[in-house]
């Protein structure tokens, strides 16, 4: 017999599933959160959480917002069960479960003119973002923003309904200056480096393009903090209920399986006020920098790491692929060769110590990480984890010959087909390009390398151009397994 999640069957979860500790009723939005998928929800939702079950913050609970038609597929899940979302914890030899009630409305995903309106209620004092490292609007060759986009320049048109988050949070900020309200802190929470500048310069950028002194006003007024985010939290599956339903006996539309390990790093820059999240364990510092370049490079570098060579190597989970001697050695030689040199001190912290936390999460057998999931979106993934270590160590004089070969096995995986000869299925946005021009690589490597707008200069420097065309043309003449055995013997 299973409890189906509700706000009226609360009172009646299973034994073994938490619930919250406060009383939801009296909870009162003051933030609007853009972007409500599976970290959302394992991450931030869950601070809150803590929060409120301390007695404090009521006033700082979340309203859901999105500017995509898909995400009202996600809306009406948490509609079902009254905006409520059971986290489950995983790793080896521990499982637990929680109901989070931080959520207490959810606006129509789209419905630009409900969302401006809640912006402008000066009860909304933050507007967070999880919209993922391709919402940004983000030149991949730059690392800027790009005015010319045309969804962009769509905004800026006179009268234009806004369609992207820049635009509906522009025209909320917009609507509270002409109404004499405090403007809201905007905080990003997505994984990119800077994502606090990055959001800047996107919201400043589209208003530059409309009015030189709304652009300064929101340069000047509104406090955009930088944040280093971690958590590890797969895609929902039909997998992730069944163990619900079946371990729990709890029945939740949209759970969300993630690891006990979550680390939150904010700058502390707000307009208008802040929840006590030091109080749950948010660590609030002047430069989220280091911690943030770290993460970066170390956690998102390793997972491009391990990710194309067991994708390659028709390997399903992350954890399987942590069992594989070939790939567990790629990202610990990688790493400690060529990546983690390129990391400067970050206080409090032992690089090697956080190195091997790494090596342990992604060894988790209980979370069901996918390689597919890592493989995701190399295009916008590779100029943020990836090429800008290449940069530095081309920069330094130093040898790219690892880093090349994650390059190459990245083509390899975009030509479509793994090792074996079974089919890839579209895994990036911009999939028939990258397809195309892996293609074109495997007699040309330097068809790969030309794709200007994401290797920039480092595709033209004749060390990284010779060490990936030797490191691709290996890969199709021996494949990945004969391809790595060399490069961790010293020979490739």
């Amino acid at each position: 017999m299973t409890v189906k999640l509700s706000s009226s069957n609360l009172s009646e979860l299973p034994a073994k599933v938490a619930g919250p500790t406060y009383d939801r009723s009296a909870l009162k939005a003051g933030i609007v959160h853009f972007g409500v998928g599976n970290f959302h929800r394992s991450h931030q939702a869950v601070y809150l959480d803590d929060l409120f079950g301390q007695g404090i913050g009521h006033d700082w609970a979340l309203v859901g917002a999105g500017v995509f038609e898909s995400e009202k597929i996600g809306r009406g899940k948490l509609e079902e069960q009254d905006w409520l979302t059971t986290v489950v914890e995983q790793d080896e030899g521990h499982m637990s479960a929680r109901v989070t009630g931080a959520m207490i409305d959810f606006l129509t995903p789209g419905d630009a003119g409900a969302i401006v309106e809640r912006l402008a209620d000066p009860a909304i004092k933050i507007v967070s973002l999880t919209i993922t490292e391709g919402g940004y609007f983000i030149d991949p060759a730059s690392g800027v923003f790009n005015p010319t986009h045309p969804d962009i320049v769509a905004d800026a048109r006179a009268g234009a309904v806004p369609k992207t988050v820049f635009g509906i949070i522009l025209a909320g900020l917009v609507r509270r200056r002409q109404d004499g309200i405090v403007p809201f802190t905007v905080m990003s929470c997505d994984n990119i480096p800077h994502n606090g500048h990055v959001t800047s310069d996107g919201v400043i950028g589209l208003a530059r393009l409309i009015d030189d002194d709304l652009a300064n006003w929101v340069s000047e007024k509104v406090a955009f903090p930088n944040a280093m985010v971690d958590r590890i939290t797969p895609a929902t599956s039909d997998r992730e209920r069944k163990i619900l339903a079946d371990d729990f006996g709890l029945e939740d539309n949209w759970p969300v399986f993630c690891e006990p390990f979550r680390q939150w790093v904010l700058e502390d820059r707000f307009t208008d006020g802040r929840p006590p999240l030091e109080k749950v364990g948010v660590q609030f510092v002047r430069d989220v920098a280091p911690y943030e370049l770290m993460k970066i490079r170390i956690l998102n570098g390793g997972h491009a790491t391990i990710a194309y060579p067991a994708g390659l190597m028709d390997i399903h989970f992350v954890h399987e692929a942590m069992q594989e001697p070939l790939v567990r050695g790629f990202l610990d030689k990688l790493e400690h060769d060529e990546i983690i040199p390129t990391v400067p001190p970050v206080p409090d912290t032992v690089l090697e110590d956080y190195y091997r936390l790494i090596e342990k999460r992604f060894s988790n057998p209980k979370i069901g990480d996918t390689i597919r999931r890592l493989c995701l979106d190399g295009s916008n993934r590779q100029p943020k984890f990836i090429i800008p270590t290449i940069a530095d160590r081309l920069k330094a004089g130093k040898s790219v010959a690892g880093l090349a070969l994650e390059s190459a096995l990245w083509c390899r995986y975009c030509f479509g087909t793994t090792d074996s000869g079974a089919v890839i299925e579209p895994n990036d946005p911009s999939w028939d390009r990258m397809q195309a021009t892996a293609r074109a690589a495997k007699d040309a490597p330097a068809a790969w390398l030309a794709m200007d707008d994401i290797y920039g200069d480092v595709g033209r420097a004749a060390p990284f151009v010779e060490a990936f065309a030797h490191a691709l043309k290996t890969l199709w003449a021996d494949g990945t397994r004969a391809t790595l055995t060399r490069y961790l013997a010293g020979k490739l």
